[in-house]
């Protein structure tokens, strides 16, 4: 019995961590023009190293587990690109970070279009220097499945220097409808002007099905006021009725979440066996989520492509309280 009831428990642990990518989703799904960058030394891990600030010393924690969550612009079960570049970009980068001292945890979201180093593979998958571009760039490297996730754990790394990541999910567009559809739709007030995007989206109390689901908590241009701010909320709420309307499924059916995994598994590539999402949920299921941070920066448009530019010292400051501990 302990058995099935932890299998249970894993499954509603992989499943809350789509439901982060599906609450942070946005991002446009625009291939933006890069940088290359040639660059003769081998790709690699920062090296973890006591630092000083202000005269006092750090080193980086050994007290947190951080894992790398990803929702990619493909739809479609995962599979292989045959070549080494595909054309699913990294829409979502958060990392969940559980820290095992405080027994918290605290979500860092990436903004998409943050301007990086990436390593780029050549035809046969080997080294071929490094692109300057924006992060959601990082993934296209590789065959799209574990290659490319890696990818973009290796430019975070970099990006955020005495960070180890630990673990990765990557997941495709597709998972978000199946969920929905799973609980029979979701049922939200539309308030905002569809009609451009989707005219099946009507003004007022709709039961959303299959990609309805994407455009209501995606869309953001010709939607409303156009800003994030508003497209937040519909997130919100969409995530607070599907929660609803998971939890009721779950009592009517103790199968229901093994069922909806099994279905949802063909969209996720990870590096993490049951054996090892049954030990995260043992030490992290009762953890509550202290915070959602990302770094500060600004957003610009060059030559009609996004641009996020972080702000150095806000990102260094940032790095050091997430990832270091004072030396004593």
């Amino acid at each position: 019995m302990r058995k099935r009831s932890k299998a249970k428990g894993i499954v509603i642990f992989c499943v809350l961590l789509v439901l982060v990518v599906v609450v942070l989703y946005c991002g446009l799904r625009i291939m933006e023009a890069t940088i290359l960058t040639p660059n003769n030394e081998g790709s690699g891990e920062t090296v973890s190293k006591t630092i000083t600030r202000d005269g006092v010393q750090y080193f980086p924690r050994q007290d947190i587990t951080v894992m790398m969550v990803l929702g990619i612009d493909q739809y479609g079960p995962v599979a292989s690109s045959k070549y080494y570049r595909n054309e699913g970009s990294a829409d979502s980068i958060m990392l969940l970070i559980f820290d095992e001292t405080n027994k918290d945890s605290t979500v860092l979201y990436l903004n998409r279009d943050t301007m990086v180093d990436m390593d780029v593979l050549g035809v046969k998958g080997e080294y071929a220097g490094t692109r300057y571009g924006q992060l959601a760039l990082a993934h296209t490297y590789g065959q799209g499945l574990e290659d490319s996730s890696e990818n973009v754990k290796n430019t975070i790394m970099k990006f955020l220097p005495g960070l180890s990541i630990d673990y990765y999910m990557a997941m495709n567009m597709d998972a978000i409808p199946v969920l929905n559809d799973a609980v029979g739709g979701v049922t939200v007030t539309v308030v905002d002007d569809f009609s451009k995007v989707n005219p099946s989206i009507t003004m007022g109390e709709v039961t959303l099905q299959g990609n309805q689901v994407i455009d209501f908590i995606r869309t953001r241009k010709d939607v409303g006021d156009q800003k994030n701010v508003t497209r937040m909320e519909r997130q919100k709420e969409y995530v607070d009725n599907f929660l609803k309307a998971l939890y009721q499924k779950e009592h009517e059916n103790i199968d229901f979440l093994i069922n909806v995994y099994e279905q949802v598994a063909p969209y996720i590539v990870t590096d993490c066996s049951v054996n090892t999402l049954g030990g995260m949920l043992d030490r992290y299921v009762d953890y509550e989520i202290k915070e959602v941070v990302s770094p500060a920066g600004e957003n610009i448009v060059v030559d009609g492509h996004y641009e996020f530019h972080v702000d150095e010292e806000a990102l260094d400051e940032l790095i050091v309280r997430l990832f270091y501990t004072r030396k004593k």
